[in-house]
């Protein structure tokens, strides 16, 4: 589904039939501007969305940026204004707000983590556990704050976790499947496993035939004896139990990559506000 027709639907959701309020309310042809103000310290992410929106619902609406997206924002900035029909800037007014908002506060925490792991050479990345039908715009968050996307979906990487080694019946039968599967197919997907312990990333290393080892709850102690065990010969990333408390720590291993959940689903959205002027 393509983030046109997202926004289609989104605006179909929140509008139905009509904004009873502002057609009862505005009259007709009324034209109006309004600003998009910052109410709180973050990254701006999502004008261009904020530009869809606005134009898929009236495109004769003028929408003028301010600022760029990753810009760094405080109270009182503007962000962008808008001027059309007062009517249509108040039926995308939610829509538009609700997009960025939440897409601001991905970015301004990816940014907030990116900053306490500076100086180490481990990557920030982002997971799955997203919003559904909002994961392309969730992923872009991310870059913008700084950080980097795992995969997308399902399709674009092999990931082998607990249940498809439980289920495969062990860590060699996965491997093996998984690469006689690409080879069937004429795939060519990068493959990454994880491992809960150490005697799983021992029998990994002896199996090879993968690409990356996601080290999963592993302590900051213990995922640094691994990356040392491991060495150059696989890419690592470090996943599960990972907070800003202990981001830093899991940094210093060594690790090549960290992946943190919270990036997209544990999010307090930016307070901002469409104010008409």
């Amino acid at each position: 589904m393509t983030i046109q027709e997202i926004i289609r639907l989104a605006l179909n959701e929140d509008i139905g039939v009509g904004d009873h309020t502002s057609l009862a309310t505005i009259p007709q042809g009324k034209k109006a501007k309004a600003r998009l103000l910052a109410k709180e310290q973050g990254v701006i992410c999502g004008i261009g969305y904020a530009r869809d929106i606005f134009r898929e619902f009236d495109p004769e609406i003028t929408f003028r940026p301010l600022l760029s997206d990753g810009s760094k924002i405080n109270p009182g900035d503007v962000v962008f204004t808008v001027e059309g029909n007062a009517i249509s800037l108040l039926s995308c007014e939610r829509l538009v707000l609700n997009i960025l908002q939440r897409l601001s506060g991905i970015a301004t925490h990816t940014h907030n983590l990116c900053k306490l792991i500076d100086g180490y050479p481990a990557r920030l990345l982002d997971t799955r556990k997203t919003t559904p039908l909002l994961r392309e715009m969730e992923k872009y968050a991310v870059k913008t704050g700084g950080g980097e996307n795992h995969r997308f979906g399902l399709y674009d990487m092999i990931m082998i976790k607990d249940n498809h080694v439980d289920y495969a019946g062990g860590i060699r039968p996965a491997i093996r499947n998984t690469r006689r599967y690409l080879n069937e197919n004429n795939l060519h997907l990068r493959i990454e496993i994880e491992v809960r312990n150490f005697a799983e990333l021992e029998e990994v290393l002896s199996e090879g035939g993968v690409d990356r080892i996601m080290l999963d709850n592993f302590s900051p102690q213990d995922l640094e004896k691994a990356v040392v065990r491991i060495g150059k010969q696989y890419e690592t990333e470090a996943s599960g139990g990972i907070t800003a408390r202990n981001l830093r720590d899991y940094a210093a291993t060594g690790v090549d990559y960290i992946s943190v959940g919270a990036l997209t689903h544990q999010i307090k959205s930016i307070d901002l506000s469409l104010k008409a002027f």
